[in-house]
């Protein structure tokens, strides 16, 4: 029976990347959220993008989340009370569809 090799790479990790220089080609990724805005573009059609983005990526939610502790017996009870509402409405919506 063979014995396990710690030399030898784990090619199963999701993180391994064997083209490593290949990576470091591509410059760093951006951060945060970008809007590019045209010569002559409104500004507000840029703030209208930038708002969607925002709420695209869940910023807003994510703040409000962190702002207090909140421990994970009353984030497992909010998210259930949650659960409990859409399952409620779309029951309601399918009563009314009939």
């Amino acid at each position: 029976m063979k014995g396990y090799n710690r030399n030898r790479p784990n090619f199963n990790n999701k993180n391994f990347d064997n083209n490593r220089s290949r990576r470091d080609d591509r410059g760093p990724k951006p951060q945060g959220l970008q809007v590019f805005v045209r010569d002559g573009e409104d500004i507000s059609k840029a703030l209208r993008k930038l708002k969607k983005k925002v709420e695209a990526a869940g910023v807003l939610k994510d703040l409000r989340d962190r702002q207090f502790y909140q421990k994970p017996s009353e984030k497992r009870r909010i998210a259930k009370k949650a659960g409990i509402a859409r399952w409620k409405k779309r029951q309601k919506e399918l009563e009314m569809n009939r």
